[in-house]
């Protein structure tokens, strides 16, 4: 009786916590192999489930959030608050990444010993991260690559910025045809987007369990050793996202709406903990709408155009990383970053996070963009493997965190926010406990 009054991130945090246990006890006595064998498939089933309905329910959502705003002006008003809000605090959280790692040096004093290891063990791993990103195609090329020359192409792909492309196209047009003609045609996606989220509360009953299965077998595989190879370089990265994620967007929460930062942490905590374990943050967008619309009161139409556009292009965290790694490679390579090439590595971070997939490991790929364009040695990629994957959930949970902070302060601009304080987090519970 009382593990079914647990809320739902309760248990997630629960099954987190057994999961590093049992992954650490399996590191530490050599059974990492049976854990990764008998254990991971139930995460990686997981990430399937929440996987399979990441493309229908981003096109049917952000399709009916754009045709229920009916009106082009106030699609573009909202489109624009949302754009600049994702480049500003993209652009912040580098900015933060780079002053913190100009003023603590996490690249200096590093041994010559270490740093032949380091490079050693992933110099392979490396090569492949350069060559996919010495592949990636030029500004003009990307830009026209978000137009589909054939949908059903994109939707069989996976292509989610040519996806949002078409929805938003599609929600356009719809706006400017009578309603009597679209009324069957939108009564069909609001059919399709209810049975998503129907389909997110029974695949969160198995959440807990994905959860210590993932965790499990990365910390089995990798031990605990995986975080103190890096310590100096990894704290710096995770001071700059705890100050992102607990200076930034709360200090533009309490400018921008009424939202309490109590309610704000407690209503989103079931996203964070999913895009932790998933390093997803489009395989946690379902999860991250249902604590927006339900735990905080922003309005569907907008969390249905915010939110799958912050899976795609809003990448704080990532940014915030790059910015880290940028320096910290190029301290241990003996370079001293001119201010130009700072603002390089910002301008060049910003434009790649919104072209980046919201998928484990694509920030590995679009640093060696970053490192190639400051001039940094691409092999200094090596030097950072090892600690990424752990990294990387944590800077995932920060992009989530911006994802939701964005929907509730264009909600509030807009005056789509049915918030009341103190209540938005018994909500959340409420709907934790159906799900």
């Amino acid at each position: 009786m009382k593990a079914r009054k647990l809320q739902l991130y309760t248990k997630i945090l629960i099954g987190l916590v057994l999961g590093a246990i049992v992954g650490v006890l399996a590191n530490k006595f050599g059974f990492s192999v049976q854990v990764t064998s008998y254990i991971k498939p139930f995460g990686i089933a997981f990430i399937r489930l929440i996987s399979l309905i990441v493309v229908p329910l981003v096109f049917a959502s952000l399709l009916l959030g754009t045709a229920s705003l009916n009106d082009i002006r106030k699609l573009g008003r909202v489109g624009g608050k949302t754009m600049v809000y994702y480049l500003a605090t993209t652009a912040i959280a580098i900015t933060i990444g780079l002053v913190l790692a100009n003023l603590l040096g996490p690249g200096k004093g590093l041994d010559a010993e270490t740093k032949e290891r380091l490079m050693v063990n992933y110099q392979a791993e490396a090569a492949s991260k350069i060559e996919q990103a010495t592949k990636q195609p030029g500004v003009a090329e990307v830009l026209l690559d978000i137009i589909p020359t054939n949908p059903a192409k994109s939707f069989a792909d996976g292509e989610m910025l040519q996806i949002i492309f078409f929805a938003l196209f599609f929600g356009v047009t719809i706006t400017l045809i009578p309603k009597e003609k679209t009324k069957t045609l939108l009564s069909f996606f609001e059919g399709l987007n209810e049975a998503m989220i129907k389909m997110v509360g029974i695949i969160m009953e198995f959440a807990p369990f994905g959860v210590f299965a993932l965790i499990a077998a990365i910390i089995g595989e990798f031990g605990a050793a995986i975080l103190l190879t890096l310590a100096k370089y990894s704290a710096v990265v995770l001071i700059g996202l705890a100050v992102h994620a607990l200076v930034t967007y709360p200090l533009l929460l309490k400018i921008f709406s009424k939202v309490t930062i109590f309610d704000f942490f407690k209503a989103i905590r079931p996203a964070q903990l999913i895009a932790f374990s998933s390093s997803s943050s489009s395989a946690t967008l379902p999860v991250t709408m249902e604590c927006a619309e339900e735990g905080l009161g922003v309005s569907k139409d907008i969390s249905s155009f915010v939110l799958p556009l912050g899976a795609t292009i809003n990448m704080d965290g990532t940014a915030l990383y790059q910015g880290v790694a940028a320096v910290f490679i190029a301290q241990v390579f003996g370079m001293d970053l001119s201010i130009g090439q700072q603002l390089m590595i910002v301008l060049t971070a910003t434009l790649a996070s919104i072209g980046a997939a919201g998928v484990p490991g694509v920030g590995m790929i679009t640093l060696a963009l970053v490192l190639q364009t400051a001039g940094i040695p691409l092999e200094g990629i090596a030097l950072i493997l090892g600690v990424d994957r752990f990294l990387d959930m944590c800077r995932t949970a920060v992009n989530v965190t911006g994802d939701v902070s964005c929907t509730v302060v264009v909600a509030s601009t807009e005056g789509s926010l049915n918030y009341i304080p103190g209540a938005a987090q018994q909500i959340a519970e409420d709907a934790a406990g159906k799900s």
